[in-house]
């Protein structure tokens, strides 16, 4: 499902910020912060799957939380703060957010921090 980069979407200059200059957006701004639809969430510069909705959860920090992602599809380096661990998408490399890790906030102790700039939702439920 992902993109070659000559495909890639078309970022609004918000969406570039974020996710190509490494921005973050206001804390309970975005649309997927308390968003809670059934499906999963891509990364919208090559649309490479990254979350699925089953492994959202309501942290309470203002940004979209995960507690998993698709084994190999984020990507963990160290930030430029030299204190944080920064998310990007394997595919286009375009920032997601941070992780952080001991929080107790899930069984799996694990939370990726993530702009909803960063990602789009696909839904698994039909029409009809």
């Amino acid at each position: 499902m992902s993109k070659l980069k000559k495909d890639w979407n078309i970022l609004t200059a918000k969406e570039h910020h974020v996710i190509v200059n490494k921005g973050t957006e206001h804390p309970f701004s975005g649309d997927y912060n308390s968003f809670k639809g059934m499906g999963f969430f891509v990364c919208r510069r090559c649309e490479h799957p990254l979350y699925e909705s089953d492994n959202k959860f309501d942290s309470g920090c203002g940004w979209p939380s995960f507690d998993h992602d698709f084994q190999g599809n984020v990507k963990r380096i160290p930030d430029a703060d030299g204190m944080r661990i920064e998310i990007v998408c394997s595919n286009c490399e375009g920032h997601l957010g941070h992780v952080f890790e001991g929080e107790r906030l899930t069984s799996k102790n694990v939370r990726h921090c993530v702009n909803s700039l960063s990602i789009r939702f696909i839904s698994s439920q039909r029409e009809g």
